[in-house]
């Protein structure tokens, strides 16, 4: 049902998706609509497993969840998807830094797993970190979508449906890399490094329930191949469209090309 605040919603496959006329009242309704399941399911006595994506398109989302009262942050257990190869620690570009200053530090979490970048262990940390998620099923995924159409770090040339891994180490694509400029978080493309960690698709969807937040002009093509064209690796958000409990929030700009 669409929220009375939102200018349209509809589904897509299994995909629901709401769009909304500003990028504020777009991460309020993600929010509430995050918080309105996560206490669901607190009330019922169990813990909670969650993943999250960091990157300024989440900012709203993150700020609005981060001050939700009510929510019983200590039975919930925090992932992140990805994390720089040989990003300096402390850095503000690493996403582990820019999730612990816009939630996993500002609320008390049963626990933080957070991926390391020593470029000197990669394949040890993917070992370590997919046996971590593996612990326990995955309650909500928190996501965002790439100008490329990826979900984490999963771009097209690398993104496998059916991956056999949970986590892994891939070769940034240029226009990955070139949005991490544009999103203002490096200076230039040579400053961005080349390679990341990321969780996999398969363990990206395997969540029982994901959030994709989307805001934004230079999302519109990517949200447009996203909703309008066919399911594949080519633009790997559109797995988002076989998914049972997935909903896509939108701002008037990233929907500006399925109006």
């Amino acid at each position: 049902m669409k929220s009375e605040n939102a200018i349209s919603s509809f589904r897509i496959d299994r995909l629901n998706v709401e769009v909304y006329k500003s990028r504020k009242a777009m991460g309020a309704r993600a929010a509430a609509a995050v918080a309105e399941r996560l206490m669901s399911l607190l009330s019922s006595g169990r813990k909670v497993r969650m993943i999250f994506a960091a990157a300024p398109s989440q900012n709203e989302l993150l700020d609005e969840l981060a001050s939700t009262p009510g929510i019983d942050w200590s039975k919930v257990t925090a992932f992140h998807m990805d994390e720089y190869v040989g990003i300096k620690a402390g850095a503000p570009q690493s996403f582990g830094v820019f999730l612990k200053d816009r939630i996993f530090g500002k609320v008390k979490f049963e626990k933080v797993h957070y991926i390391s970048s020593n470029p000197d262990h990669v394949d040890r940390e993917c070992e370590r970190y997919s046996r971590l998620l593996a612990g326990a099923p995955i309650d909500i995924v928190c996501l965002g979508i790439g100008e490329n159409g990826h979900i984490a770090f999963n771009d097209p040339e690398v993104a496998d449906f059916n991956d056999p891994k949970g986590v892994r180490v891939v070769d940034l694509d240029q226009k990955s890399r070139q949005q991490q400029v544009n999103d203002g978080c490096f200076s230039s493309i040579d400053e961005v490094p080349r390679q990341a960690i990321t969780l996999t698709i398969p363990t990206l969807i395997s969540s029982t329930y994901m959030y994709a937040v989307v805001p934004g002009k230079t999302k519109a093509d990517a949200v447009h191949r996203t909703i309008k064209g066919e399911i594949t690796t080519a633009c790997p958000a559109t797995i988002l469209r076989r998914h049972d409990n997935a909903m896509l929030f939108l701002d008037a700009d990233s929907a500006a090309e399925i109006q």
